[in-house]
């Protein structure tokens, strides 16, 4: 409701409107959302989750190195297959920042295990700072990499965000007459100055 198209003009308005109104949850659609860093990824992932949430669907928002060491966690506790089909039964599983750091083996099997159970079940949102053709790169297992993608590609809505950062750091204040009276008086030129 509050993205800001001006930083980003070349996204469909339109689109990011309609998936506003979470057709993409009873379509079972994913949605994939690619773009430098910045630029509103998170924030649009986010905002897409919390309409769904309104309209009253389960919603997790997670990110994507968290979501493999939970699934890593629970094959040490011996609960994959439990935690596996938790997942897979969320209404909208949202996914941050994939690719922000390379799966290693077994982490490829698992995100690949999980794409597939919800594939054409439930909705997956996806965000990543990678360009969508470098998505392949995240996956040590390049043929495990194309199966995943090609199952998220299936379908799905895809965004690509542009330009700058929106951070930007807060502007140095100009400091006060006392700050600037007080720094003074601490240096030795000061200190000789009022001998």
């Amino acid at each position: 409701e509050r993205f800001d198209f001006a930083h980003s003009p070349a996204v469909n308005h339109a689109m990011i409107a309609e998936l506003g109104a979470c057709r993409f949850v009873t379509e079972h659609a994913p949605i994939l959302i690619a773009g430098p860093t910045g630029t509103g990824k998170s924030h649009l992932v986010q905002a897409l989750g919390h309409c769904a949430l309104r309209a009253g669907y389960e919603v997790l928002f997670i990110s994507h190195n968290r979501l493999l060491a939970l699934l890593h966690a629970a094959k040490a506790t011996n609960t994959y297959e439990r935690r596996l089909m938790q997942l897979a039964r969320i209404d909208v599983l949202a996914i941050d920042d994939f690719g922000l750091r390379p799966m290693r083996s077994p982490q490829d099997e698992d995100f690949h295990e999980l794409i597939a159970e919800r594939y054409e079940k439930k909705a997956t949102l996806v965000s990543s700072n990678l360009a969508f053709d470098e998505w392949g790169a995240a996956f040590p297992n390049k043929l495990m990499g194309a199966a995943t993608i090609d199952r998220l590609r299936d379908g799905a809505y895809q965004i690509e965000l542009d330009g700058e950062t929106r951070r930007k750091p807060r502007p140095t204040p100009e400091p006060s007459e006392s700050t600037r009276k007080a720094s003074n008086t601490g240096s030795p030129q000061a200190a000789a100055r009022q001998r």
